[in-house]
């Protein structure tokens, strides 16, 4: 494994929009393809791609629009539907998108005639992330800069409500603890909520902050990473409720910290999108240096594909793709 390599991204797709957010469908949607959703500053692109590492008939990557939602305001987070099914007659996409108004908005379209989405309302302040309950779909909980995790049903009726400390960053949903919540907050705090009690039952501690990013790991339900100030942290939840493992990684300041889905040793870190560059790190817990180092310009968000190592960042007009080794 080749250490702290500095790499130019291995694909690029380019966009007609500066890219806020980007987001793999983690499900199986029942096609070889993967889709791929991004954010603009009025829009949703929905497209699917296939690479070379996983078919060898495809040279690089093929990638196709497969449609354009309007949106009429700044995307800030976009979480996908379990529901989406691309071999089902009609095909169902599924997505629910948060936005600079405060508000979320869950689309649902057939690739054809039916495109509908529906407003919730309810936050009072910036919402930062949001995630749908991995197993049916019929759930969507976010967190938001007005202290509060909601709980929402799919017509926008609030289920759940819990008060936070302070701003809350992230949220996740973990398809093997489908009855826990897990909310990351700004101070430096991420807690797991029970939903049927709706009652905090365990909680981690990062003794510093800003909290910007956390995330729940795929592979193993008791890993947890997050990245505060400059340095990403990782907590084994049945050890201690401080971090095992921490490492100072940005110089000015961390920002996302997403999990591979695909190996619980390797994740992936963003800095703050500097005057020029965004830098990338690509993290393995065996190795005490990045293995990836990529930079993007201005980039923004974080995604990892669902069935291979390979990240996605978003910039100025596109969308850059890093391959990694396990």
């Amino acid at each position: 494994m080749k250490q702290d390599s500095i790499r130019n991204a291995a694909y690029t797709v380019d966009c007609e929009d500066y890219v806020h957010v980007i987001k793999f469908n983690p499900f199986d949607s029942g096609d070889a393809c993967s889709l791929i959703a991004y954010g603009g500053n009025n829009y949703v692109v929905v497209g699917s791609c296939r690479f070379q590492e996983e078919d060898a008939e495809v040279e690089g990557m093929q990638y196709k629009t497969l449609r354009t939602f309007h949106h009429g305001i700044r995307v800030d987070a976009i979480a996908w539907s379990p529901e989406t099914r691309l071999d089902a007659l009609p095909p169902q996409i599924r997505f629910c998108t948060a936005a600079s108004d405060r508000k979320l908005r869950l689309f649902t379209s057939d690739l054809q005639d039916k495109n509908e989405y529906k407003t919730f309302d309810g936050h009072s302040d910036y919402i930062n992330d949001l995630v749908f309950a991995p197993k049916e779909g019929q759930e969507v909980a976010s967190v938001s800069d007005d202290h509060t995790c909601r709980v929402w049903d799919l017509e926008g009726n609030e289920k759940a409500h819990f008060v936070l400390r302070s701003p809350g960053m992230s949220v996740c949903w973990h398809p093997e603890e489908a009855f826990k919540l897990m909310v990351a907050e700004k101070n430096g705090t991420i807690r797991f909520y029970d939903l049927i009690t709706q009652q905090a039952i365990l909680s981690l501690e990062c003794e510093q902050a800003p909290l910007m990013s956390a995330d729940w790991c795929l592979k193993n339900t008791l890993k947890i990473g997050a990245v505060a100030g400059s340095d990403w942290l990782i907590w084994d939840i049945t050890r201690s409720s401080y971090p095992q493992d921490k490492r100072p990684v940005h110089v000015d300041r961390a920002r996302l910290f997403r999990w591979s889905r695909v190996n619980e040793n390797l994740f992936a870190t963003t800095g703050y999108p500097g005057k020029t560059a965004t830098q990338l790190l690509v993290h393995h817990l065996g190795h005490p240096q990045p293995i990836l180092t990529g930079t993007a310009a201005v980039g923004s968000g974080l995604t990892w594909h669902r069935t291979l190592p390979l990240c996605a960042v978003g910039g100025d007009h596109k969308i850059f793709f890093w391959v990694t080794e396990m």
